[in-house]
């Protein structure tokens, strides 16, 4: 950061002086090239309580310490977050039902200047489907894949090498419904990846109980339902997000409306999926109203961590190495009101949980030996936080 010294010999402008001088100085800070060993950690919102888009903070992995967080961009609902393989471009739905007058949402594209948190935007372009929820890149980093909540529909998109998205390459749109009249009227898209060979992608549909299949052309973006093209989840599941093991032998799917984990056995060749285990992620005398939200494994795949939104917790589950099966670990207080989102850091050694009601996110320090988590203290106010997204430094 540099200083400057500025002199103003006008008695009736010297007042200004101060209030310039500690906004330069506040911006220069926010936006100095990261120090060695610093992450820097964008934060997508819901702008319409408050929050102006995506924020940006430092944080520094020896400590769990973060800087103010600071308004990377302005955009509209940015609540799930991506990042190109080269660091240069962020990628984000924008969970909107209406975009250019048509019942769609949107997807938005910033240039990313190296280390310093700042996002200038580059494109937007109809996600093909009302309140997109997620997006993820395929393992080439060569297609953004989406999935359109109320839209009900998938749909991928190649990434350019300036970044920018091109015409979609692939749109697959469901139908049917589920056994909850409010939550599963019609489909709801919420969650798609592909897997670690990037010969299939999986997708997570909270409306209708299913877990699309999909073979993954890399060549040209394309998807193609596999046969048979899902596996279906307990009647009124509500399967909002997955993950898949280390190696890719077993997905565990988190269903928001039961307040479960679903432990599949996962077929790399075929795409198949069977189901090995369901396991609650609420106390058993709980007897309030409880949504799951996150679902996340440590690196080493020995450790899978939700989030329940009601019970307002982090729970935590041992992972059985020969069957993928979970035996519970610790339940912790999330530090806040509804726990949407959380991650953890490129080191492995903290995670930070976004309650979006309380406007915080809450750092916890992770025990390596256990899994379990600490409370550090320490937290960040943002408004409306729903997702947490960790670039490592160069």
């Amino acid at each position: 950061m540099h200083s400057f010294e500025i002199y103003i010999r006008c008695p009736r402008l010297t007042w200004l002086i101060p209030v310039i001088c500690l906004q330069f100085m506040f911006t220069a800070l926010q936006n100095d090239s990261l120090i060695a060993g610093e992450s820097l950690v964008f934060i997508g919102t819901y702008t319409d309580a408050g929050s102006g888009g995506i924020y940006a903070c430092r944080f520094d992995p020896a400590t769990g310490e973060v800087t103010r967080p600071w308004l990377a961009a302005e955009t509209e609902n940015p609540s799930f977050l991506a990042v190109s393989a080269d660091n240069r471009y962020v990628y984000t739905v924008n969970e909107l039902n209406s975009y250019k007058g048509e019942q769609t949402g949107a997807v938005s594209v910033f240039n990313m200047e190296p280390g310093s948190g700042i996002l200038s935007p580059v494109q937007q372009v109809s996600s093909l489907g009302a309140a997109p929820a997620h997006l993820s890149l395929d393992r080439s980093g060569r297609f953004l894949l989406v999935a359109n909540y109320n839209g009900g529909s998938v749909a991928v998109f190649p990434i350019e090498p300036d970044g920018q998205l091109g015409a979609y390459s692939a749109f697959q749109k469901y139908e049917g419904h589920g056994t909850d009249p409010e939550r599963q009227e019609a489909p709801h898209a919420h969650y798609i990846e592909a897997d670690g060979s990037n010969r299939h992608v999986l997708a997570a549909d909270l409306g209708t109980d299913r877990v699309m299949i999909y073979r993954f052309d890399a060549s040209v973006g394309a998807l193609t339902p596999e046969d048979p093209p899902f596996v279906s989840l307990n009647p009124g599941s509500g399967p909002r997000h997955l993950v898949f093991s280390p190696g890719d032998r077993f997905v565990y799917v988190i269903n928001e409306l039961s307040s479960n984990i679903t432990v599949l056995r996962y077929m790399e060749q075929s795409g198949q999926l069977k189901a090995e285990q369901t396991i609650s992620t609420l106390p058993e005398n709980f007897t309030g109203t409880n949504t799951a939200a996150e679902i996340l494994l440590n690196a080493a795949g020995t450790c899978l961590y939700a989030s329940n939104r009601g019970d307002d917790s982090i729970i935590s589950f041992r992972v059985d190495s020969t069957d993928g099966r979970l035996t519970f670990n610790e339940r912790v207080a999330s530090g806040g009101n509804t726990p949407r989102h959380f991650t953890i850091d490129p080191t492995g050694n903290w995670l930070l949980a976004a309650n979006q009601e309380s406007d915080n996110i809450v750092i916890f320090r992770i025990d390596q030996e256990t899994g379990r988590l600490i409370p550090t203290g320490q937290s960040l106010n943002v408004d409306c936080p729903v997702c947490v997204l960790f670039l490592e430094s160069d």
